[in-house]
């Protein structure tokens, strides 16, 4: 039976395998409890070991007969990226769903990944890119829905063309954009490209408008020691519901875009108020960056190179 969600119904998930990034805390870990009361087997690659299992008791606790296990996974590493996707064909399961949710954002000072690129850009597009591109025999096993999480970041900016790592005169706010326009046209570009190979998975987009999520809390890591101004004024809104949305809607155009029968690829998924900010989840239009075909082949080519790693043509 369908499961029945504030704002959303999920389908009957049994018998189907969901990976979900980024999902040891916050929306995600709301995302993948979702998930798992739907039925699903359920995939947490997580980077923090400590955060992973609390993530898993939270969800057990939720769903005490969830099938859920964890992998590790670095997503500003590609041989972290290699060894879980090296782990998962070897189990040789049919992946059904994928959520690309993991992110990190607006560190106030340039931070490289392990392969050099800027932070942002390696984590939150490049690290995706490659796990999709290593996942590809499962998720046409599974004739997958693959579902990349961007931001209302993607609205405006640009793709730095030449100086995509942000070597010169990094900003956060806009390095945070390229990201998630990346990440968008790639998405994109992913639907184009298996309709047009007949790789038989689905990609779309989707975003969570703007809730109290952890992304602008603080993070020494990132060496943002205190939570930031925005984000004190989002939860106060928050728990208002004045305008934006909560931590509980924020997850949902992502599920609606990773489970709805009816959701279909190349489509963009987010919250239906005022200036897609919150509300319930719904279709909507493509920001005007992601609308350039010209742009996501680019792009796909560049992570090809940067990343090393490649899609068959067929």
């Amino acid at each position: 039976m369908p499961r029945e969600h504030p704002g959303l119904t999920i389908p009957d998930l049994n018998g189907k395998r969901a990976l979900v990034t980024g999902a040891s805390d916050g929306m995600g870990l709301g995302i993948a409890e979702r998930l798992a009361a739907a039925g699903a087997e359920l995939i947490l690659p997580v980077r923090n070991p400590r955060k992973g299992e609390d993530a898993l008791a939270r969800i057990r606790r939720a769903v005490p007969k969830a099938r859920v296990s964890l992998r590790s996974l670095d997503l500003s590493s590609l041989e972290s990226v290699a060894a879980l996707a090296d782990g998962l064909r070897a189990e040789s399961e049919p992946i059904h769903v994928l959520i690309n949710n993991a992110g990190v954002m607006t560190p106030p000072v340039r931070q490289a990944t392990a392969d050099g690129f800027e932070l942002q850009f390696g984590t939150n597009h490049l690290g995706h890119f490659a796990l999709v591109a290593q996942l590809l025999p499962l998720l046409r096993a599974g004739r997958a829905r693959v579902t990349s999480q961007i931001s209302v970041a993607a609205r405006r900016g640009r793709i730095r063309w030449d100086d995509l790592n942000w070597e010169r005169g990094y900003h956060g706010q806009r390095a945070y954009s390229q990201s998630k326009i990346a990440m968008g046209l790639f998405g994109l570009e992913l639907d184009r490209r298996s309709r047009a190979n007949g790789w038989g998975i689905s990609s779309n987009l989707s975003h969570p408008g703007v809730a109290p999520t952890n992304l602008l809390a603080a993070r020494p890591e990132l060496g943002r020691s205190s939570d930031t101004a925005g984000i004190r004024i989002i939860r106060a809104l928050s728990a208002r519901r004045i305008l934006v949305g909560t931590a509980e809607s924020a997850g949902l155009p992502a599920l609606m875009a990773a489970t709805d029968r009816s959701a279909g690829g190349g489509v963009f998924y987010g919250p239906s108020g005022p200036g897609g900010l919150g509300g319930p989840p719904t279709a909507t239009a493509l920001y005007a960056p992601l609308r350039k075909t010209d742009d996501a082949t680019r792009i796909w080519t560049a992570s090809e190179q940067l990343t090393g790693t490649t899609f068959p043509t067929t």
